[in-house]
Order: structure tokens, then C-alpha cells, then sequence
């Protein structure tokens, strides 16, 4: 029966949803910095009589809505709300007003089918009980990751939640259809920062010098030999060097220092660490070999998303209740990585994706790229499947 309300008012409220959306995505900011962002977020909730509070690390919000039926539960809905700093292609009436950023991401489109979830969760106060409680968190995009330090700022206690689920835009997902992955989902992720120091000099010389870049060379190799030892089918990793940079260097001249950077990438948290270990023993032992110095610094990142078995066939089945089973879609393991995986290790947490392309639109960029773009009617699905599996979490 509510199921049957949550579509029909998510319909009803498309509108706003489209204005909500498009104005986000006119006014991007870059992670941290959401300050516009967070104040047109409370606006609407203050206009729509939801209390919340703010300044979670500067910018977040957590907004609070209790259901009329007695229920002591609290469940937890989660969006991000920063930008990305690429530029948006031109011709777009809703296109990003500021100069290299634009919400490439979808955010935009995450924050708002969070507001339609709380205008439907209000309208319908009277048919559910307990509380839900919504973060709209700043700087996903950027280390150490907003989640990790709402958390640190006290967000579980305050949250004193059962579960959360969070969303996230999916070109390749046709608008209409979710998908979900039980269990290990998404990847950790860990910067890699190496620095090979050796002695420069002439090049027609070779006696006279020790070359770093023949040493990063060898430790490249070394590092990608190690990706596939450790690498596994069901379990996959993946170490690559995305950036390698002499400090001056020419035709003849060999530079005395070769800079290193990538990144590391697992689906175990174990294996994650261990993985470290070998890293940088594997660094050690070629300084030894070689003469060189080799120092290699590992920034620890995002932890592998997990998502709760149970909490997650069970929004699968909900899902299925709402939209239909042939819209609902089981998803491989990825390794990009998202910080929600925070939240996923301080309590059971479910985060899905949200078909938003549409191939006879021609909507088909995918995220981080300058001509992404959704079908709008992802909004009304987005924002009911929300709002429908908080409430039901709730009982």
C-alpha cells in the first residue's frame, strides 16, 4: 500500500525535483567547499518544516524526519553533495555556472532524490513510525573522504541508526532499473608516492652515473609482477603507476631523481594490508640491490565497500516490490571506490545503483568525463526507492 503512495508521490513532486536538480547542477562546488550548496539544502528543509542539524565538517547537514506510528527504530539515508573539478561541455541550459567544475559525478542528482525521499517521507508521516535520518555529506570526492570525518565529528552516535543505504548514479543502467552486489562491492583505494633518488650525470657516461630512471623502471615491473601474483578471479586487485616524472633530465642528461605515483587497489581488507607490506619490502630489497634510495609513502584511502548480506537481499526484494523484478539487476564486484564504505563499517549498510542512461536520448557518458548527463526520470525512481526502503527497514 505505501509503495503504491511513494510512486504516485513521486511522480507528483517530479517537477520539483527537475528544478532542485537543475539548479544544483547550475552551482557546483568542489569538495569542502559546498557552501552555497549546503545553504540552498537547508533552505528547502526549513521551507518544508524538516529540522536538521549543520556545520558538520562546515557544510553537512543531517536532517531528521519522525514517522506518527510508534516505532523506537531509526534508519539512516546517506547522499554526497560535491562537484568535480572538470569542465562541462557548452550548450546546456542547466550547465555548470562555474568555471571548471560541474557535478560530473551525479551528486547533484544524489542530493536531490534524497529531498524528494524526505517531501515523500513527510507527506506520509502518518502511515510509518521511527526515524530516518538523512546526511547530505560534503567532500566524497576528495581524501580523506567527508564520511570519515562526519564519523570523527560523532555522526554514528548521533545517527544511533540500524542500518543505511545510499545511492549512486550508474550510466550503463538503463533509467528505470537498480542495481545491487551483496557483499564486498567496491574497491579500497590507496595513493601510492615513490621517490627513486640516484646519481645524475652525462648520459654517453654511464659509468659515472646511477640511473633512477632504469631503477623506477625495474620497480614498476616489480610492482606489476606483484599485481599478478596477488591478484585473484573472485578477489582482484590492482596496482598501477599512473604518473612517473623525472626531476630535470634531457637527451644526455641522466637526473639524479625519478617521482612515482598511483595507486593500489583490493576487495579484502586483509589482503589490503598485507599487500602493503610487500610493497614496500619489495622497494627495500631493490634500494639494496641497486644502490639507489628508494622511498615509497602509502596514503591510506577509502576502505573496501561492504555491503551487508542480509540488509541487501532484503532491499533487493524491496525493490523488486516496488519497481518490478525485471528492473532490478544483480552488479559485479567494481574497483573505483566510494567512501561510503565509512558507514558500511560502523553498521550494515546498503549502497545500490541507479540506472540513469537512456541509449535513444543518446544518454550514455559515463561519470567523470565533461558530457555526462542523466534522463531525468531517474529522479522519481531514485527518490521513491529511497524513501520506500527506509520505511520498510523501519518495521
Amino acid at each position: 500500500m505505501i509503495g503504491k503512495q511513494i510512486i504516485e508521490l513521486a511522480e507528483k513532486h517530479f517537477g520539483l525535483m527537475v528544478e532542485l536538480r537543475r539548479h544544483l547542477h547550475k552551482n557546483p562546488e568542489l569538495s569542502f567547499k559546498e557552501f552555497e550548496t549546503s545553504k540552498f539544502i537547508k533552505t528547502n528543509l526549513s521551507e518544508w518544516g524538516i529540522s536538521y542539524t549543520d556545520n558538520w565538517v562546515e557544510t553537512g547537514i543531517v536532517a531528521e524526519i519522525e514517522g506518527r506510528l510508534e516505532s523506537e527504530k531509526t534508519f539512516a539515508l546517506r547522499a554526497d553533495i560535491d562537484a568535480l573539478p572538470i569542465k562541462e561541455i557548452e550548450g546546456r541550459s542547466y550547465g555548470s555556472q562555474n568555471e571548471n567544475v560541474m557535478h560530473a559525478c551525479g551528486h547533484d542528482v544524489h542530493s536531490t532524490c534524497l529531498l524528494g525521499a524526505i517531501k515523500i517521507l513527510n507527506d506520509l508521516k502518518d502511515y510509518w513510525g521511527g526515524t530516518v535520518k538523512c546526511i547530505f555529506q560534503p567532500g566524497e570526492e576528495k581524501l580523506p573522504g567527508g564520511a570519515s570525518l562526519m564519523i570523527k565529528e560523532g555522526l554514528i552516535d548521533h545517527l544511533n541508526s540500524s542500518g543505511i543505504v545510499g545511492q549512486h548514479v550508474h550510466p550503463p543502467l538503463a533509467v528505470g532499473k537498480v542495481g545491487f552486489h551483496p557483499g564486498s562491492y567496491m574497491a579500497s583505494a590507496d595513493e601510492l608516492y615513490v621517490t627513486i633518488t640516484g646519481k645524475g650525470g652525462h648520459a654517453a657516461l654511464p659509468g659515472n652515473v646511477l640511473d633512477p630512471i632504469a631503477i623506477a623502471s625495474q620497480l614498476i615491473l616489480d610492482l606489476n609482477e606483484l599485481e599478478q601474483n596477488l591478484h585473484e578471479e573472485q578477489n582482484p586487485i590492482v596496482l598501477s603507476i599512473g604518473k612517473f616524472n623525472t626531476v630535470g633530465g634531457a637527451t644526455n642528461v641522466i637526473p639524479d631523481q625519478v617521482k612515482l605515483e598511483g595507486t593500489f587497489r583490493a576487495m579484502d581488507e586483509t589482503k589490503r594490508y598485507a599487500a602493503h607490506k610487500e610493497m614496500l619490502q619489495l622497494s627495500k630489497d631493490l634500494s639494496s640491490k641497486t644502490g639507489g634510495t628508494i622511498e615509497m609513502h602509502i596514503i591510506k584511502g577509502y576502505p573496501v565497500l561492504y555491503n551487508d548480506p542480509s540488509l541487501t537481499e532484503k532491499c533487493i526484494a524491496l525493490a523488486e516490490e516496488l519497481i518490478g523484478t525485471d528492473n532490478v539487476v544483480r552488479l559485479p564486484k567494481r574497483m573505483t571506490s566510494e567512501d561510503f564504505s565509512f558507514y558500511s563499517q560502523e553498521m550494515p549498510g546498503c549502497f545500490y545503483r541507479l540506472g540513469t542512461g537512456n541509449t535513444e536520448k543518446g544518454i550514455i557518458s559515463p561519470v567523470h568525463t565533461p558530457t555526462f548527463d542523466i534522463d531525468e526520470e531517474a529522479l522519481k525512481v531514485g527518490a521513491a526507492m529511497m524513501a520506500f526502503l527506509a520505511v520498510e527497514n523501519l518495521k
